[in-house]
């Protein structure tokens, strides 16, 4: 199958080249006569290019041509040995022809019509929404009983590191990090924890605080007023966002104008199943 797949998309691609979609690129390397492009190397990045993404970005473009050169080699061999002739691999080529359109468009008249400022503008729309709210940035160190908390305090009241402390003697998760808990808004803790924490001014310490987890000593470190998040910095979600969104909307409409039969009952019993909740095709 992984060798009728390479000669699948070596003809998807001839099929762009011919139809002059793809313009010409420059040639990298040869395999028995067969050319490999530029382009064949941006085919492949689409292709496997979050499964790369480990390797060293210096080093993805040449990983990338010994795929294809690797994937040439075996569709070289399967032609040899006639895999590629029959009625099966007609089915194949059909199926994969299909799948390549469908790239194709889906690239062109959906992902690159969401461009930067359709996501900055919606950025601007969301971020006009927010409203400013007090965060803190805290540790803790977390203990089994009062009494253990009590000592803590102590502790602290003679000098001792609260980082270092909580390193020693915190049960909870954030212990080897000092208690950090970073910053964080009203209603993210639990209850009793939230309460204490808020009612404390940069750079105090709470009493002894009892949860379900066991007895807390809080130190609040800072307090801010929370603001929205640079626009570069969720730029790329927003746009895969707006890109999901726009999919739906060009799908949903493809479908209404088309004539689609389900023949096989079964199948059409699920799909259908499926479209009332929602959920057809997405």
């Amino acid at each position: 199958m992984k060798l009728l797949q390479t000669l699948i998309a070596a003809a998807g691609i001839a099929m762009f080249m011919n139809s002059g979609v793809l313009a010409q690129s420059k040639v990298v390397a040869k395999v028995n006569g067969q050319e490999i492009t530029e382009q064949d190397i941006e085919f492949a990045r689409r292709e496997i290019g979050e499964q790369i993404a480990s390797v060293p970005e210096a080093q993805r473009n040449s990983s990338l041509l010994m795929y294809i050169i690797e994937n040439q080699l075996l569709a070289d061999a399967s032609a040899a040995e006639k895999l590629n002739e029959g009625p099966d691999v007609e089915k194949l080529l059909k199926y994969y022809r299909r799948r390549a359109l469908h790239d194709l468009y889906y690239q062109r008249r959906i992902r690159d019509a969401i461009d930067d400022s359709a996501a900055k503008k919606l950025y601007d729309k969301e971020v006009a929404k927010l409203k400013p709210q007090t965060e803190v940035k805290a540790r803790h160190i977390l203990v089994k009983t009062e009494a253990d908390a009590r000592d803590i305090i102590e502790r602290l009241g003679r000098g001792a590191d609260f980082g270092k402390l909580a390193q020693e003697k915190s049960t909870g998760p954030s212990g080897s990090q000092g208690g950090d808990l970073g910053y964080f808004s009203k209603g993210q803790m639990v209850p009793k924890f939230d309460e204490a924490v808020f009612k404390l001014k940069k750079g105090e310490t709470s009493e002894p605080v009892q949860t379900r987890f066991g007895w807390h000593v809080i130190k609040v470190e800072d307090r801010r007023q929370s603001k929205a998040p640079d626009f570069a910095e969720v730029k790329d979600n927003l746009r895969t966002g707006l890109v999901r969104q726009k999919a739906v909307e060009v799908i949903d409409a493809l479908r209404k104008s088309a004539k689609i039969d389900i023949l096989d009952a079964d199948m059409k019993k699920a799909i259908e199943a499926a479209s009332r909740r929602g959920s057809a095709f997405q």
